[in-house]
């Protein structure tokens, strides 16, 4: 069942511990699928944070997610631009990149549009934060071609990184960048060109599996659905507004656009003002200085054993969680979803804090870790 990501838990802590599940659903799914890409899209290929220390930053969350390291690109293989460091879990991966000093050879960098100095000013403005959403297409050249003929703004031109890869980027929002990256099937370079892999054959796997969605927040959400649509030809994939989530504390409107296979999922937030508590969408922006990632969900292939591990590490440096839902949130699970959930299994999902959702394609199990940084700006889901 491919997660839909319309659900109270976007709605922050206050939210999530007040509706009750017959509240989840948006009153707007969009069904119809008119396959209308302007590139083959095949999957979510990584995420890119850039950083003020790759190491750090990589090695906490490699803790808190249970993701490996599982290639680098430093000093140590010859890089001298910039240290970036490859996490990985089942299909997921996701990459911290900082700056070198200034005056090292450009050659030498695996990350042909990096720039120390954009780098720096990133971190200054955002913090940690999300500089890439990166798909694999098939073709990247092809890709940039006609997201450029669609309205998209460039930000690289494609380049060749060698043994079957191609490279390119335009922009996003903000100061984020979509990323299109082509490679052969079945190819042994360990992610990228200039990349050299990690061994661990004793790291602990916590479950996850895969990107389900990434979330941009921007102030105004029809131009920026817009341009993200016209350029990459995805689908209206859901819509909702503050009114759909069942409570006046979310502030927010949200589309979510899809590409033809809907394994990519792009939902964009605005802020809605006027509402009972401000709208977290405008903390975002102000705290982050415009627009940017909010979250990032990934699935796992079992989100109760995930979440016990990922909470056994909270105190030790890991990730914290919003706050569970009141006591009575789960009985409203239980008139919804007590014919598929034992009881068992929703008493754990009450101690672990998990929301549970129910629509037409299944039952839907899912947990809002706290802002990851020092900004409340980026979550993951």
């Amino acid at each position: 069942m491919p997660p839909t990501p319309t659900t109270p838990a976007a709605t922050g802590a206050a939210a999530a511990a007040a509706v009750t599940p017959e509240h989840a659903r948006p009153r707007r799914m969009v069904r119809f699928n008119p396959r209308s890409d302007r590139f083959h899209t095949l999957a979510f290929h990584h995420v890119e944070f850039w950083c003020a220390d790759a190491a750090s930053a990589a090695g906490r969350f490699a803790f808190a997610l249970g993701a490996p390291l599982a290639a680098r690109s430093d000093l140590s293989t010859g890089n001298s631009v910039h240290a970036s460091q490859l996490l990985r879990s089942g299909n997921l991966a996701f990459l911290f990149t900082a700056p070198y000093a200034n005056g090292c050879d450009a050659a030498t960098a695996s990350l042909p549009s990096f720039s120390a100095d954009a780098a720096r000013r990133f971190s200054a403005d955002h913090g940690l934060a999300v500089r890439s959403i990166a798909l694999r297409v098939a073709d990247a050249a092809e890709a940039f071609r006609a997201s450029v003929d669609g309205g998209a703004r460039p930000a690289f031109s494609p380049v060749d990184l060698g043994r079957g890869f191609g490279f390119a980027e335009v922009e996003l929002y903000g100061d984020v960048v979509l990323r299109f990256v082509s490679h052969p099937d079945g190819t042994d370079v360990p992610f990228l060109p200039g990349f050299e892999g990690v061994s661990n054959p004793d790291a602990v796997d916590y479950g996850l599996t895969r990107f389900d969605h990434v979330v941009g927040n921007v102030p105004e959400l029809a131009p920026a659905a817009a341009y993200v649509a016209g350029f990459t030809g995805f689908h209206e994939f859901a819509e909702f507004t503050t009114e759909d989530v069942g409570t006046a504390e979310s502030g927010l409107n949200s589309m979510v656009l899809a590409n033809n296979s809907e394994g990519v999922l792009l939902p964009l937030n605005e802020p809605v003002h006027g509402t009972k508590r401000r709208s977290q969408i405008q903390t975002f922006l102000e705290h982050h200085g415009g627009p940017g990632v909010q979250h990032i969900a990934v699935a796992s292939s079992d989100v109760l054993r995930t979440l016990r591990e990922m909470r056994a590490r909270s105190a030790m440096g890991g990730f914290d969680f919003l706050p569970p839902p009141l006591p009575k949130y789960y009985e409203g699970v239980r008139r919804i979803a007590g014919d598929v959930l034992s009881e068992a299994q929703i008493k754990e999902c009450q101690e672990l804090g998990v929301l549970v959702d129910r629509d037409d394609q299944g039952v839907l199990l899912q947990i809002f870790t706290k802002p990851v940084g020092d900004r409340p700006t980026c979550s993951w889901r």
